[in-house]
């Protein structure tokens, strides 16, 4: 008699606790809006936050509303990890305020927001996953420093939002969950490892999401989704307590990052969560209180990056650059093309860094049928090759096409000694200081660039893609800079296709393999319709100004008629 794996048994029972989360809903919660709730979902974090403290808006109604929506998105694109809401929470006093008392209760800062937080951050009493069967029946002891200051601040944490395995790859997808899908198109991927938030931010079942990032995790879905999010300078949002995707790495930072359906929720958010003091919940926290930023009336020097030198961004991604470029000078900003170090390079030592120890401490946790992400099962059949294996492959890719950064990636990723590490870690100290050099000599206020080569990709293409393509938003965590992304356009079948011959041109000839591998997959009359963004880049801390950035791109394409106008779900 055959006897089921630990692995599907964990998993079954999983996904059995989850919907019985779901079953204990509320029954209205399967219904449609109504016009009240439509109302709730419309309110900016502000004005949902002033009318909840004010007592004209309870927490059952807010509750209602969002929970509609994440019940319809759960149906729709499987983004949810596990659901927090208790009975109790559906039939409180209609207000907090509504209840007189003698003493003036504080202003909470956050009260009635509902807050989503990806499967990576501990909540005490559940099991933080990460998208492996081997943590589940784990719940944690304690929360995280983000949740305690959230529920300090009277948010609302209602659910937590699904992840790869290991919160490493480009499509959220787990034995223990299954495949997180886009809002916009189920075909197509919602980015990762923040994809289960990403996709439930842009169905409207949340008000704000905490993802991480170590190398676009929320910038990558933000772009597949058609949302905002921002990755901070280490130090400045509170981390502690959000499991990183490789334990123990502490040269390429994973930091806790926000993300929202509108841009000034996400600034409003920042602000009211720095103004809570949060080196008080983090001593990893840098004590920087919020500064006001006022860019409106500035012309700025922006520098532009078009490609990373290791595949062009396709045509719908670099439209949507260009549209931003457009947009920003015609409101009287000075663009200028801004050559940095060479990216390349700087990847191919920050993920030498992030798999010094061949992938170890993403691969080990995983069961003996547990699957991951297609590109991860690339990477670790590379990590695993001989090296002498790896750089006879890497010699003959010289030879044969010239392919200098296959070749590179080929042949460096394998276990590091301790002399090489830290020989990666002067590396990247040393790129750091030419980037910022770099920067200071052209006089830039802000670099951008797009937030990926490609928009959202078919499911189950990521190992033709690969995690190379990320080069660009993983820069800045190498750099340490903040970074937000924002929707400005949709792919346009006709605008965005391919040349009729594009596989016989010069540019296509000149690509490497990992650039004609991404070009493989790409099929603008299939992605018709899927959101595209652009990545702002800032210094280091300069999180205030990087928001108002983004504010200053926004109103620019407002005032060109080119104004991003999500889908409602």
């Amino acid at each position: 008699m055959f006897s089921i794996s630990p692995h599907r048994r964990d998993c079954a029972a999983k996904q059995q606790e989850r919907q019985r989360q779901l079953d204990a809903l509320p029954d209205s919660f399967s219904e449609g809006c109504t016009e009240q709730d439509n109302k709730i979902l419309d309110l900016s974090l502000r004005e949902l936050v002033h009318d909840h403290e004010a007592g004209t808006l309870s927490t059952p109604a807010i509750l209602q509303a969002y929970g509609k929506k994440l019940v319809s998105a759960q149906k729709a694109t499987n983004c949810l990890a596990a659901v927090l809401l208790e009975e109790s929470m559906f039939s409180k006093s209609p207000t907090r305020r509504g209840q007189k008392s003698s003493t003036p209760e504080p202003a909470r800062p956050l009260s009635g927001v509902l807050v989503s937080v990806k499967d990576c951050i501990e909540v005490e009493g559940y099991d933080t996953t990460i998208g492996y069967s081997s943590r589940t029946n784990k719940p944690s002891i304690s929360s995280a420093a983000i949740v305690r200051l959230l529920r300090d601040a009277g948010a609302i944490i209602h659910v937590k939002t699904t992840t790869p395995p290991g919160l490493i790859g480009l499509e959220t997808s787990s034995d223990l969950f299954g495949r997180t899908s886009n809002p916009y198109n189920a075909k197509f991927v919602s980015g990762a490892s923040t994809g289960g938030g990403a996709a439930l931010l842009a169905s409207r079942g949340s008000l704000i999401e905490i993802g991480t990032d170590i190398g676009g995790s929320v910038r990558w879905p933000a772009h597949c989704c058609g949302i905002y999010g921002m990755r901070s300078t280490i130090g400045r949002f509170p981390s502690l307590g959000a499991l990183p995707p490789l334990p123990g790495l502490d040269f390429v930072g994973t930091s806790c990052s926000p993300m929202a359906r509108r841009l000034e929720d996400l600034e409003d958010f920042w602000k009211r969560v720095v103004d809570m003091n949060p080196w008080n919940y983090d001593y990893t926290c840098v004590p920087l209180p919020w500064r006001t930023v006022d860019l409106e009336d500035r012309k700025l020097r922006w520098g532009v990056v078009w490609e990373d030198g290791i595949m062009p961004p396709s045509p719908a991604c670099r439209r949507a650059l260009e549209t931003v470029l457009n947009a920003l000078k015609k409101q009287g900003h000075e663009v200028i093309n801004f050559t940095p170090p060479p990216i390349a390079e700087a990847f191919c030592v920050g993920l030498q860094l992030c798999f010094s120890d061949a992938g170890a401490g993403c691969f080990k946790p995983l069961r003996k049928d547990e699957k991951v992400d297609p590109v991860m099962s690339a990477s670790k059949s590379l990590l695993e090759m001989p090296l002498f294996v790896k750089k006879f492959l890497a010699m003959l890719t010289r030879s044969l096409s010239g392919d200098e950064v296959s070749a590179s990636f080929t042949e460096s990723l394998h276990t590091k000694t301790a002399a090489e590490e830290r020989a990666l870690v002067v590396a990247r100290d040393k790129y750091r200081v030419q980037w910022y050099d770099a920067w200071e000599a052209e006089g830039l206020d802000f670099v951008l660039t797009v937030a990926h080569p490609m928009p959202a990709i078919p499911t189950g293409t990521a190992e033709k893609v690969t995690l190379i393509s990320a080069a660009l938003t993983m820069i800045c965590n190498i750099v340490d800079c903040v970074a937000g992304v924002l929707p400005v356009t949709f792919v346009d079948k006709e605008l965005d296709a391919l040349p009729r011959d594009f596989q016989k041109s010069d540019g296509f000839k000149r690509m490497g393999a990992i650039g004609k591998g991404a070009y493989s997959i790409y099929d603008a009359d299939a992605m018709h319709g899927l959101p595209v963004g652009v990545q702002v880049i800032g210094r280091r801390f300069e999180e205030e100004r990087v928001l108002q950035a983004m504010k200053v791109v926004e109103h620019a394409l407002e005032e060109c008629g080119r104004k991003f106008t999500p889908s409602v779900f």
